[in-house]
């Protein structure tokens, strides 16, 4: 197996090989407004310090998000092309699983929750009872709404770390981005159990930013 992952559903953008044991590359840029100029320089990079080439390629896993729809959409074109052209199965799993799975590596247990930034004062989220076992869809809400429903448990991600009122257990160490190695670690492990992993379709949650202006006039030749 050489396993290709790779997320641009948070600011981080990115890349990892995983060849069926271990993590052998990995590049991560963060930069929410550059996902497209800073993911294939990722991925070469990620080649070149594995010693290998694309076409070695066997598997592709792509974080599925939830995310915001531009960034989210990047990651996603790009799997879906290098699968294509190199006629490999592309996965798709949950960012926030692969959150989850990189606090468990960094020795969170028990009960906890992931929250990313979603903007517009938001956050995306979900509970995990533990890092690989997660028990609520991923959903986005305002913090406020969410202060009952996690309260007391430690939580997680860039999201946590916005809005404290709302997230008071936020261990120190934790990661606040996504890690392609952890997705990669994840989507192996699921992968050598003979587990069907998902198809890569995009958790988008609730509708682009950009909208048709109001008023707008169809202009037709007569």
């Amino acid at each position: 197996m050489l396993l290709l992952a790779l997320d641009t559903a948070t600011p981080a953008v990115t890349v990892a090989l995983h060849d069926g044991s271990a993590v052998i590359a990995e590049s991560s840029d963060v930069d929410a407004r550059r996902h497209g100029e800073l993911l294939l320089p990722a991925v070469h990079r990620t080649l070149r310090e594995a010693g290998t080439e694309l076409a070695a390629v066997t598997e592709i896993v792509v974080g599925a998000g939830p995310g915001p729809y531009t960034g989210l959409r990047v990651g996603l074109v790009t799997a879906a092309t290098f699968g294509s052209v190199l006629g490999v199965p592309v996965h798709g799993l949950c960012t926030l699983d692969g959150i989850a799975y990189a606090a468990g590596l960094d020795g969170l247990d028990g009960p906890f929750v992931v929250a990313t930034d979603a903007r517009r004062k938001e956050v995306y989220w979900a509970r995990y009872d533990d890092a690989r076992t997660r028990v609520t869809e991923p959903a986005v809400d305002h913090p406020a709404d969410l202060a009952e429903r996690v309260a007391g448990l430690p939580a997680v991600g860039a999201g946590a770390l916005l809005y404290p009122a709302a997230f008071a257990d936020v261990p120190p160490g934790m990661p606040k981005y996504q890690s392609a190695g952890a997705l990669a670690s994840l989507a192996a492990e699921k992968l050598a159990r003979g587990e069907e992993l998902p198809p890569p379709r995009p958790l988008y949650l609730r509708r682009p930013d950009a909208k048709v202006p109001a008023n707008y006039k169809v202009v037709t030749p007569k």
